[in-house]
């Protein structure tokens, strides 16, 4: 595991996680119901080699900033600081972790001491109460979970879902077979993207080499 010193959302971090398969987005290689590779793989690789050829925010950006995405964001500071409180735990805050291969990468809401996680969500109210009632990790979200395990090595990641005025849920995500299956998807889809990014490098134009002249002219441009 290898920590990234970004703030999230900043340019630089943009950049960090530009054209590399983010936890966020697993659910693209791997159906959270059946354990077997995505039908999205194909679009989220030609996904991934655009924002690698362009780098920066990615496309739709705009999406990000929506008033549910901004709600989240906007309570977290608090959701994180009733969770240090409600299990007695420091959490870590951190930009972006990849694998130590660089192969893929998460941007977790904590880390917590040197075994956990942590997954913060802030949802409306109806939506929170589901989670409580229901009393399970949400498919939503199966993924995202496994897949910060996965990058991290961490033995368990907590997903805590706050809502001001109702008691928290949270609940535990070990490693499992799920997780083991992403892996092994994971590699299949590593290798999948290495040969598509090559095939589109292959059809970039090259730039010609500089002549001599060319370096000639350069010097004299430094006088």
């Amino acid at each position: 595991m290898k920590i990234v010193n970004v703030k999230q959302g900043t340019p630089e971090w943009f950049t960090a996680r530009a054209g590399i398969p983010t936890a966020s987005a697993f659910d693209k290689i791997i159906t959270p119901k059946t354990g077997k590779p995505s039908s999205q793989q194909f679009g989220y690789i030609c996904e991934l080699i655009a924002d690698r050829i362009m780098g920066g925010p990615p496309e739709g950006i705009e999406s990000w900033t929506s008033r549910a995405v901004q709600y989240g964001i906007d309570t977290e500071p608090e959701a994180r600081a009733y969770y240090e409180l409600h299990t007695d735990y420091k959490v870590q805050q951190v930009g972006f972790v990849t694998t130590d291969d660089g192969t893929a990468g998460c941007s977790p809401d904590g880390l917590v001491g040197d075994d956990g996680g942590l997954e913060l969500k802030c949802p409306m109210a109806k939506t929170h109460v589901e989670y409580l009632l229901k009393g399970e990790l949400p498919d939503a979200y199966k993924c995202q979970v496994h897949a910060s395990l996965l990058i991290t090595g961490r033995k368990w990641w907590d997903f805590c879902s706050y809502c001001i005025g109702f008691p928290p849920f949270i609940i535990r995500v070990k490693p499992d077979d799920f997780t083991v299956a992403m892996g092994d998807c994971l590699a299949d889809f590593s290798a999948f993207l290495d040969e598509k990014w090559a095939a589109v490098q292959a059809l970039m134009p090259k730039l010609p080499e500089p002549t001599e002249a060319d370096h000639e002219a350069a010097a004299l441009d430094l006088f």
